[in-house]
Protein backbone atom coordinates (compact mmCIF):
# COMPACT_ATOMS: atom_id res chain seq x y z
CA UNK A 1 0.00 0.00 0.00
CA UNK A 2 1.12 3.53 -0.76
CA UNK A 3 0.17 6.67 1.08
CA UNK A 4 -2.46 7.45 -1.58
CA UNK A 5 -4.37 4.19 -1.16
CA UNK A 6 -6.50 2.58 1.50
CA UNK A 7 -8.33 -0.64 2.25
CA UNK A 8 -12.09 -1.10 1.93
CA UNK A 9 -14.36 -4.07 2.65
CA UNK A 10 -16.86 -4.95 -0.07
CA UNK A 11 -19.80 -7.36 -0.11
CA UNK A 12 -18.55 -10.28 -2.23
CA UNK A 13 -21.76 -12.35 -2.29
CA UNK A 14 -25.21 -12.57 -0.75
CA UNK A 15 -24.90 -15.21 1.97
CA UNK A 16 -27.37 -18.01 2.54
CA UNK A 17 -27.42 -18.87 6.20
CA UNK A 18 -24.58 -17.62 8.35
CA UNK A 19 -22.15 -15.32 6.51
CA UNK A 20 -18.54 -16.46 6.26
CA UNK A 21 -15.26 -14.73 5.56
CA UNK A 22 -15.94 -15.38 1.87
CA UNK A 23 -18.87 -12.96 2.16
CA UNK A 24 -16.34 -10.12 2.38
CA UNK A 25 -13.69 -8.90 0.00
CA UNK A 26 -10.80 -6.62 0.97
CA UNK A 27 -10.11 -4.11 -1.81
CA UNK A 28 -7.37 -1.52 -2.21
CA UNK A 29 -8.65 1.84 -3.44
CA UNK A 30 -7.42 5.38 -3.80
CA UNK A 31 -8.13 7.69 -0.89
CA UNK A 32 -11.12 9.71 -2.13
CA UNK A 33 -10.78 13.30 -3.30
CA UNK A 34 -13.16 15.82 -1.80
CA UNK A 35 -15.97 17.70 -3.51
CA UNK A 36 -17.51 20.92 -2.26
CA UNK A 37 -18.90 20.68 1.30
CA UNK A 38 -17.32 17.28 1.81
CA UNK A 39 -15.05 16.12 4.61
CA UNK A 40 -12.35 13.44 4.59
CA UNK A 41 -12.69 11.25 7.67
CA UNK A 42 -10.03 8.85 8.92
CA UNK A 43 -11.76 5.86 10.52
CA UNK A 44 -11.01 5.30 14.20
CA UNK A 45 -13.79 2.94 15.34
CA UNK A 46 -16.31 0.87 13.40
CA UNK A 47 -19.61 -0.40 14.78
CA UNK A 48 -20.78 -3.85 13.70
CA UNK A 49 -24.49 -4.48 14.21
CA UNK A 50 -26.94 -7.35 13.67
CA UNK A 51 -29.21 -5.32 11.36
CA UNK A 52 -26.42 -5.34 8.78
CA UNK A 53 -27.13 -9.02 8.11
CA UNK A 54 -30.51 -8.02 6.67
CA UNK A 55 -28.84 -5.56 4.31
CA UNK A 56 -26.85 -8.41 2.77
CA UNK A 57 -30.09 -9.82 1.33
CA UNK A 58 -31.57 -8.35 -1.85
CA UNK A 59 -35.00 -7.77 -0.37
CA UNK A 60 -37.24 -4.82 0.39
CA UNK A 61 -36.80 -3.51 3.93
CA UNK A 62 -36.72 -0.28 5.90
CA UNK A 63 -33.22 0.36 4.56
CA UNK A 64 -31.77 -0.47 1.11
CA UNK A 65 -29.61 -3.59 0.76
CA UNK A 66 -25.86 -3.38 0.34
CA UNK A 67 -24.80 -3.63 -3.30
CA UNK A 68 -22.62 -6.49 -4.47
CA UNK A 69 -18.98 -5.62 -5.08
CA UNK A 70 -19.39 -2.25 -3.38
CA UNK A 71 -18.21 -1.04 0.00
CA UNK A 72 -20.23 -1.88 3.11
CA UNK A 73 -21.21 1.03 5.36
CA UNK A 74 -22.21 1.42 9.00
CA UNK A 75 -21.66 3.49 12.12
CA UNK A 76 -18.18 5.01 12.32
CA UNK A 77 -16.38 7.40 14.63
CA UNK A 78 -13.52 9.13 12.90
CA UNK A 79 -11.20 12.09 12.77
CA UNK A 80 -11.38 14.82 10.16
CA UNK A 81 -8.14 15.00 8.19
CA UNK A 82 -9.24 17.38 5.43
CA UNK A 83 -12.29 19.60 5.05
CA UNK A 84 -14.06 21.47 2.27
CA UNK A 85 -16.74 22.57 4.73
CA UNK A 86 -16.81 25.50 7.14
CA UNK A 87 -18.59 23.23 9.64
CA UNK A 88 -15.57 20.98 10.26
CA UNK A 89 -11.84 21.39 10.68
CA UNK A 90 -8.96 18.90 10.69
CA UNK A 91 -8.72 17.25 14.10
CA UNK A 92 -12.48 17.29 14.75
CA UNK A 93 -14.01 14.02 15.90
CA UNK A 94 -17.19 13.04 14.05
CA UNK A 95 -19.74 10.24 13.92
CA UNK A 96 -21.75 9.14 10.92
CA UNK A 97 -22.82 6.30 8.66
CA UNK A 98 -19.57 5.79 6.79
CA UNK A 99 -17.78 3.14 4.78
CA UNK A 100 -15.96 0.10 6.08
CA UNK A 101 -12.82 1.79 4.85
CA UNK A 102 -9.76 3.42 6.33
CA UNK A 103 -10.93 6.78 4.94
CA UNK A 104 -14.34 8.08 3.86
CA UNK A 105 -15.40 11.21 1.99
CA UNK A 106 -18.69 12.36 3.47
CA UNK A 107 -21.06 15.26 2.97
CA UNK A 108 -20.81 17.64 5.92
CA UNK A 109 -24.57 17.37 6.48
CA UNK A 110 -24.21 13.63 7.12
CA UNK A 111 -21.73 14.03 9.98
CA UNK A 112 -22.12 15.10 13.60
CA UNK A 113 -19.27 16.61 15.59
CA UNK A 114 -18.63 14.99 18.97
CA UNK A 115 -16.92 16.36 22.06
CA UNK A 116 -14.36 13.91 23.50
CA UNK A 117 -14.31 15.81 26.82
CA UNK A 118 -17.93 14.86 27.60
CA UNK A 119 -17.59 11.08 27.19
CA UNK A 120 -15.26 8.67 25.36
CA UNK A 121 -15.74 8.95 21.60
CA UNK A 122 -16.76 5.29 21.37
CA UNK A 123 -19.95 5.99 23.34
CA UNK A 124 -21.36 7.75 20.28
CA UNK A 125 -21.55 4.36 18.56
CA UNK A 126 -23.18 2.77 21.59
CA UNK A 127 -24.90 4.15 24.64
CA UNK A 128 -24.99 7.73 23.31
CA UNK A 129 -25.55 6.60 19.73
CA UNK A 130 -28.05 4.50 17.81
CA UNK A 131 -28.10 1.63 20.29
CA UNK A 132 -28.83 3.88 23.26
CA UNK A 133 -31.51 5.71 21.29
CA UNK A 134 -33.05 2.41 20.19
CA UNK A 135 -33.32 1.27 23.81
CA UNK A 136 -34.74 4.62 24.91
CA UNK A 137 -37.54 4.88 22.36
CA UNK A 138 -38.51 1.22 22.20
CA UNK A 139 -38.87 0.94 25.94
CA UNK A 140 -40.37 4.32 26.79
CA UNK A 141 -42.65 4.85 23.79
CA UNK A 142 -43.85 1.29 23.20
CA UNK A 143 -43.14 -0.51 26.48
CA UNK A 144 -44.18 2.37 28.76
CA UNK A 145 -43.02 0.58 31.95
CA UNK A 146 -44.76 1.54 35.16
CA UNK A 147 -43.48 1.26 38.70
CA UNK A 148 -43.89 -2.27 40.03
CA UNK A 149 -44.38 -3.88 36.62
CA UNK A 150 -42.22 -6.71 35.30
CA UNK A 151 -40.03 -5.99 32.27
CA UNK A 152 -38.29 -8.82 30.41
CA UNK A 153 -35.43 -8.11 28.00
CA UNK A 154 -33.97 -10.66 25.57
CA UNK A 155 -30.43 -10.17 24.37
CA UNK A 156 -30.08 -8.36 27.68
CA UNK A 157 -26.28 -8.23 27.81
CA UNK A 158 -26.03 -6.69 24.36
CA UNK A 159 -25.64 -3.02 23.53
CA UNK A 160 -29.38 -2.30 23.34
CA UNK A 161 -30.68 -4.74 25.92
CA UNK A 162 -28.32 -3.62 28.66
CA UNK A 163 -29.55 -0.03 28.33
CA UNK A 164 -33.20 -1.11 28.21
CA UNK A 165 -32.88 -2.90 31.54
CA UNK A 166 -31.19 0.02 33.25
CA UNK A 167 -33.81 2.53 32.09
CA UNK A 168 -36.56 0.16 33.19
CA UNK A 169 -34.97 -0.01 36.65
CA UNK A 170 -34.95 3.80 36.79
CA UNK A 171 -38.69 3.68 36.12
CA UNK A 172 -39.21 1.41 39.13
CA UNK A 173 -39.86 -1.83 37.28
CA UNK A 174 -38.76 -5.35 38.15
CA UNK A 175 -36.30 -6.28 35.39
CA UNK A 176 -35.49 -9.77 34.13
CA UNK A 177 -32.74 -10.24 31.58
CA UNK A 178 -32.28 -13.16 29.20
CA UNK A 179 -28.72 -13.93 28.08
CA UNK A 180 -26.56 -16.85 26.97
CA UNK A 181 -23.73 -17.37 29.45
CA UNK A 182 -23.09 -17.36 33.19
CA UNK A 183 -20.67 -14.46 32.71
CA UNK A 184 -23.45 -12.39 31.19
CA UNK A 185 -25.95 -13.46 33.86
CA UNK A 186 -23.53 -12.32 36.57
CA UNK A 187 -22.90 -9.03 34.75
CA UNK A 188 -26.61 -8.24 34.48
CA UNK A 189 -27.31 -8.91 38.14
CA UNK A 190 -24.11 -7.73 39.80
CA UNK A 191 -23.10 -4.80 37.61
CA UNK A 192 -26.31 -3.49 36.06
CA UNK A 193 -28.71 -4.22 38.90
CA UNK A 194 -31.17 -6.48 37.06
CA UNK A 195 -33.46 -8.21 39.54
CA UNK A 196 -33.19 -11.57 37.79
CA UNK A 197 -31.36 -13.04 34.80
CA UNK A 198 -31.83 -16.40 33.11
CA UNK A 199 -29.72 -18.36 30.65
CA UNK A 200 -31.65 -19.38 27.53
CA UNK A 201 -29.06 -22.04 26.68
CA UNK A 202 -29.89 -24.14 29.74
CA UNK A 203 -32.39 -26.99 29.56
CA UNK A 204 -34.13 -25.41 32.54
CA UNK A 205 -34.64 -22.06 30.75
CA UNK A 206 -38.44 -22.12 30.57
CA UNK A 207 -38.79 -23.15 34.20
CA UNK A 208 -36.20 -20.58 35.27
CA UNK A 209 -38.02 -17.85 33.37
CA UNK A 210 -41.38 -18.82 34.81
CA UNK A 211 -39.95 -18.71 38.32
CA UNK A 212 -38.23 -15.36 37.74
CA UNK A 213 -41.39 -13.84 36.25
CA UNK A 214 -43.69 -15.29 38.90
CA UNK A 215 -46.06 -12.31 38.53
CA UNK A 216 -46.12 -12.55 34.75
CA UNK A 217 -44.69 -10.17 32.15
CA UNK A 218 -46.00 -6.65 31.60
CA UNK A 219 -43.36 -5.40 29.13
CA UNK A 220 -41.21 -7.47 26.80
CA UNK A 221 -38.38 -5.87 24.84
CA UNK A 222 -37.50 -8.38 22.14
CA UNK A 223 -34.07 -8.40 20.53
CA UNK A 224 -33.99 -12.11 19.72
CA UNK A 225 -37.25 -13.67 18.54
CA UNK A 226 -37.49 -17.44 18.05
CA UNK A 227 -37.95 -19.90 20.89
CA UNK A 228 -36.91 -17.35 23.53
CA UNK A 229 -39.82 -15.13 22.57
CA UNK A 230 -42.17 -18.12 22.39
CA UNK A 231 -41.35 -18.81 26.05
CA UNK A 232 -41.93 -15.21 27.12
CA UNK A 233 -45.32 -15.09 25.36
CA UNK A 234 -46.69 -17.82 27.63
CA UNK A 235 -46.20 -15.44 30.59
CA UNK A 236 -47.79 -12.25 29.25
CA UNK A 237 -50.12 -10.35 31.58
CA UNK A 238 -53.27 -8.50 30.61
CA UNK A 239 -52.44 -5.40 28.54
CA UNK A 240 -48.79 -6.39 28.12
CA UNK A 241 -46.69 -4.35 25.70
CA UNK A 242 -44.12 -5.93 23.38
CA UNK A 243 -41.48 -3.82 21.61
CA UNK A 244 -40.06 -5.71 18.62
CA UNK A 245 -36.53 -4.44 18.11
CA UNK A 246 -34.69 -7.41 16.62
CA UNK A 247 -34.89 -11.09 15.75
CA UNK A 248 -31.26 -12.16 15.64
CA UNK A 249 -32.17 -15.81 16.15
CA UNK A 250 -33.65 -15.92 12.63
CA UNK A 251 -31.33 -13.65 10.66
CA UNK A 252 -29.28 -16.54 9.32
CA UNK A 253 -32.06 -19.09 8.91
CA UNK A 254 -32.58 -20.55 5.46
CA UNK A 255 -36.26 -20.77 4.61
CA UNK A 256 -39.23 -19.60 6.64
CA UNK A 257 -38.86 -19.05 10.38
CA UNK A 258 -41.82 -21.04 11.75
CA UNK A 259 -43.00 -21.04 15.34
CA UNK A 260 -46.06 -20.73 17.56
CA UNK A 261 -48.48 -18.14 16.26
CA UNK A 262 -49.13 -15.29 18.70
CA UNK A 263 -52.66 -14.24 17.75
CA UNK A 264 -54.57 -16.18 20.41
CA UNK A 265 -52.23 -15.03 23.16
CA UNK A 266 -52.48 -11.43 21.98
CA UNK A 267 -56.27 -11.54 21.98
CA UNK A 268 -56.55 -13.23 25.37
CA UNK A 269 -54.20 -10.72 27.00
CA UNK A 270 -55.25 -7.62 25.03
CA UNK A 271 -51.53 -7.17 24.45
CA UNK A 272 -49.90 -4.62 22.18
CA UNK A 273 -47.02 -5.69 19.92
CA UNK A 274 -45.26 -3.12 17.79
CA UNK A 275 -42.19 -3.29 15.61
CA UNK A 276 -39.94 -0.26 15.24
CA UNK A 277 -36.62 1.08 14.05
CA UNK A 278 -34.81 3.97 15.66
CA UNK A 279 -35.27 6.09 12.54
CA UNK A 280 -38.99 6.30 13.35
CA UNK A 281 -38.06 8.73 16.14
CA UNK A 282 -35.52 10.93 14.35
CA UNK A 283 -37.26 14.20 15.25
CA UNK A 284 -36.94 13.37 18.95
CA UNK A 285 -33.23 12.42 18.91
CA UNK A 286 -32.07 15.65 20.62
CA UNK A 287 -34.35 15.08 23.64
CA UNK A 288 -33.35 11.44 23.99
CA UNK A 289 -29.64 12.20 23.54
CA UNK A 290 -29.85 14.83 26.28
CA UNK A 291 -31.53 12.36 28.66
CA UNK A 292 -29.02 9.59 27.93
CA UNK A 293 -26.09 11.96 28.37
CA UNK A 294 -27.48 13.23 31.66
CA UNK A 295 -28.07 9.73 33.04
CA UNK A 296 -24.59 8.67 31.97
CA UNK A 297 -22.93 11.67 33.62
CA UNK A 298 -24.93 11.05 36.80
CA UNK A 299 -23.76 7.45 36.94
CA UNK A 300 -27.27 6.07 36.41
CA UNK A 301 -26.25 4.26 33.23
CA UNK A 302 -23.33 1.87 32.86
CA UNK A 303 -22.03 0.36 29.65
CA UNK A 304 -19.61 -2.23 28.37
CA UNK A 305 -17.75 -2.35 25.08
CA UNK A 306 -16.14 -5.33 23.41
CA UNK A 307 -13.40 -3.88 21.24
CA UNK A 308 -11.50 -5.88 18.65
CA UNK A 309 -8.40 -4.23 17.18
CA UNK A 310 -7.47 -4.09 13.51
CA UNK A 311 -9.28 -3.15 10.30
CA UNK A 312 -8.73 -6.69 9.02
CA UNK A 313 -10.80 -8.05 11.93
CA UNK A 314 -14.04 -6.22 11.10
CA UNK A 315 -15.63 -9.30 9.44
CA UNK A 316 -14.65 -11.53 12.39
CA UNK A 317 -16.21 -9.07 14.85
CA UNK A 318 -19.39 -8.97 12.78
CA UNK A 319 -19.66 -12.76 12.62
CA UNK A 320 -19.10 -12.96 16.38
CA UNK A 321 -22.41 -11.14 16.94
CA UNK A 322 -24.27 -14.29 15.91
CA UNK A 323 -22.34 -16.41 18.40
CA UNK A 324 -23.00 -13.99 21.27
CA UNK A 325 -19.31 -13.40 21.92
CA UNK A 326 -19.75 -9.70 22.75
CA UNK A 327 -20.60 -8.11 26.06
CA UNK A 328 -22.24 -4.76 25.46
CA UNK A 329 -21.40 -2.88 22.28
CA UNK A 330 -19.21 -4.62 19.70
CA UNK A 331 -16.68 -2.26 18.13
CA UNK A 332 -13.56 -2.53 16.04
CA UNK A 333 -10.68 -0.15 16.67
CA UNK A 334 -9.06 0.77 13.39
CA UNK A 335 -6.66 3.55 14.37
CA UNK A 336 -5.62 5.94 17.13
CA UNK A 337 -6.33 9.68 16.71
CA UNK A 338 -3.50 11.64 15.20
CA UNK A 339 -4.56 14.82 16.98
CA UNK A 340 -5.10 15.04 20.74
CA UNK A 341 -7.95 17.44 21.49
Amino acid sequence: MTQDTQKEIHLANRPKGLPTMETFNFVEKSIPELKENEVLVRTLYVSVDPYMRGRMIDAKSYIPPFKLDEVIAGGVVGEVTESNSEAFAPGDFVVGNLNWAEYSAAAAKDLRKIDPSVAPITTHLGILGMTGLTAYFGLLDIGKPQEGETVVVSGAAGAVGSVVGQIAKMKGAKVIGIAGSQEKIDYLKNELGFDEAVNYKLDSFKDDLTQAASDGVDVYFDNVGGEVTDAVFTLLNKHARIALCGAISSYNKEGQDVGPRPQSTMIKTSALMKGFTVGDYAKDFPTASADLGKWLSEGKLKYEETIVEGFENIPDAFLGLFEGTNLGKQLVKVADPKTAK
